[in-house]
C-alpha cells in the first residue's frame, strides 16, 4: 500500500474516532442533565458549540432543546440560532432550563447574559451550569492554557472559584439547589477541577 494512502486511512480512522468520542461526551452530559430536570422541559442551551448536547437532550427529555452560539452553523441538526454574544435572540419566558456548558468563563461581562437567562426562564425556571474550577496550582496552568488557545476569539477567560460562583449566582437572582464536583479526568487533554451547578430562578425575579 503506498504510504500516501495509508497515511489518508489513518487521517480519516482518526477524525471519526475524534468525532466519536465528541459525541460519546455530549452523550453523558446529556444524561446527566436529563436527571437534573423534568421531563419535557423546554431547554436553551447557550454557547452550544457543535450542538450535540442539545441533539441528545431532545431524545431524553422528548421535548424542544434550542441552541443558540456566536458562530453561523453548527454541527448537529437542531434548532439554532446565533447570536451576538449578549442578547439571546428568544422571547421573554420562552424556556424552563437555561444550560452553560463550559461558556460562563468567556463571558466579558456576567450581569448581562444572566439578566438574560431570567429573561427567557419561565416562573420558577432552572439554570445548569458546568464550569472548571481553579482550586489548585495546576488547574491554575491548566485555565491559563485554555485562556490563551481562545482569548482571540472570545476574548479573555476569567475563572473563578466555587464560592465565587455562588455568591455570583445569588446575586443574580438564581438560588442554589444543588452542586457537585466533577472529575477532572472527564476530559483526558483538559484535566482540571470541575463543577456541575443547579440553580433555580427567585420568584421575585421572574421578569413580568
Amino acid at each position: 500500500m503506498p504510504w500516501a494512502q495509508f497515511a489518508d486511512g489513518l487521517a480519516r480512522r482518526w477524525k471519526r474516532e475524534l468525532r466519536r468520542r465528541k459525541v460519546g461526551r455530549a452523550y453523558d452530559m446529556a444524561l446527566e442533565i436529563a436527571r437534573a430536570v423534568p421531563y419535557r422541559s423546554r431547554v436553551l442551551d447557550v454557547g452550544c458549540g457543535n450542538g450535540y448536547i442539545a441533539h441528545h437532550l431532545r431524545a431524553l427529555l422528548g421535548s424542544t432543546v434550542t441552541g443558540i452560539d456566536l458562530a453561523r452553523t453548527t454541527e448537529a441538526r437542531i434548532p439554532y440560532w446565533q447570536f451576538d454574544g449578549q442578547t439571546f435572540p428568544v422571547a421573554d419566558k420562552a424556556f424552563d432550563v437555561a444550560l452553560f456548558c463550559y461558556v460562563l468563563h468567556h463571558a466579558q461581562s456576567l450581569q448581562p447574559i444572566l439578566a438574560e437567562a431570567r429573561r427567557t426562564l419561565s416562573a420558577g425556571g432552572l439554570l445548569v451550569v458546568y464550569e472548571d474550577i481553579p482550586e489548585h496550582w495546576w488547574d491554575r496552568i491548566v485555565c491559563a492554557i485554555h485562556n490563551r488557545k481562545w482569548r482571540k476569539r472570545t476574548g479573555p477567560c476569567t475563572f473563578r472559584g466555587e464560592r465565587e460562583w455562588r455568591d455570583t449566582f445569588d446575586a443574580e437572582g438564581f438560588e442554589l439547589c444543588s452542586t457537585r464536583r466533577l472529575s477532572r479526568w472527564r476530559k483526558v487533554v483538559h484535566p482540571v477541577s470541575r463543577r456541575l451547578f443547579l440553580l433555580r430562578l427567585r420568584a421575585c425575579e421572574a421578569p413580568g
